[in-house]
């Protein structure tokens, strides 16, 4: 259940919006990177301390994909360096942060940055960032004191029935958790083709690829991500010409490729990216490519790894 209190904190007034709640004021819909944004963090750490928090939960996290619908540029890092290594490791779902790095989150989503997550404390408190600086507040307490403090700092705190961002509590897209049966399944699969391979999204829109052989396939298992979506596909070809002989000219696809120096590595192209992969993948001793499109994918196997205690609590 969401908290049962929730609000809405902009910079944008009220008496600015017309019937139907559009708001035709003067505000920009973009960060000021200044006392504006300071506000909006001010605020959301008054609703964290009368919420009795001090850390978060990430939930749902990703970083910029093929596609960004901000308003600003995203900067390289997803707007996370400083805050995670370059790895990103410490930024997955499930992770716990203080209160002071989920503003710093809070603050790269507000600049459009890249990264992207849900913030969250069970049923107790939220923070969701939308578009066009709207942030909406979850809390089990009314949060008086609060609503008080956003005021003072020149934002608006307006009561709302929930979230809109809130999480999907509907089944998810993913409901197979990658058990020991998914292993066996795994190793029966690699007895008949000897090598597999997996794409390990560890948040969304960033992956991992390995090549599974019976003799990696533990030292692979024991460094996957928490809580990743596990896709096991069939294996790299090592006809690399034909691969890029029979790459479509209507549409982009993932190129898939191991390098000279054993590598998995991959790109998004469409056709006007093929000379260019070409040469970014010279030399590749194996290669393949796979539709983007999620009705045309068609893998061996789709899971997600679930918590030491064997549940499932990723929401993919």
């Amino acid at each position: 259940m969401p908290p049962p209190f929730a609000y809405r904190i902009t910079k944008y007034d009220p008496a600015d919006r017309d019937e139907h709640g559009r708001y035709s004021g003067t505000e920009d819909t973009v960060s000021d990177h200044g006392p504006v944004e300071a506000a909006y963090l001010e605020a959301i750490a008054a609703f964290a301390r009368d919420s009795g928090v001090d850390r978060l939960e990430i939930r749902e996290p990703e970083v910029t994909g093929l596609v960004n619908f901000g308003l600003e540029v995203p900067v390289e890092g997803h707007g996370l360096a400083g805050l995670f290594p370059p790895d990103l490791a410490g930024y997955h779902d499930g992770a716990e942060v203080s209160v002071p790095i989920a503003l710093e989150l809070v603050r790269a989503m507000l600049r459009d940055n890249g990264a992207w997550c849900r913030l969250e404390r069970g049923d107790t408190f939220t923070v969701h960032v939308g578009w066009d600086q709207y942030v909406y507040v979850g809390s089990d307490q009314p949060c008086e004191a609060a609503i008080a403090r956003t005021h003072e700092a020149g934002l608006f705190a307006e009561p709302i029935t929930a979230s809109p961002y809130a999480a999907d509590r509907e089944e998810p897209e993913v409901t197979q958790a990658a058990d020991e049966d998914f292993w066996k399944r795994v190793r029966a699969a690699l007895a008949s083709s000897q090598s597999l391979l997996l794409e390990e999204t560890y948040v969304r829109n960033a992956a991992r690829w390995h090549r599974l052989t019976e003799g990696n396939l533990d030292t692979v298992r024991v460094a996957l991500g928490p809580r990743a979506l596990l896709t096991v596909w069939p294996d790299l070809t090592p006809d690399v010409d034909a691969v890029f002989a029979a790459l479509p000219q209507d549409e982009p696809v993932e190129f898939v490729w191991e390098a000279p120096d054993g590598t998995i590595r991959h790109a998004i192209v469409d056709e006007t990216d093929h000379r260019q992969l070409a040469t970014l993948a010279s030399g590749a001793r194996a290669a393949c490519a796979l539709p983007l499109f999620t009705d045309e994918r068609s893998p061996l196997l789709h899971a997600a790894l679930p918590d030491s205690d064997g549940v499932l609590r990723a929401r993919w």
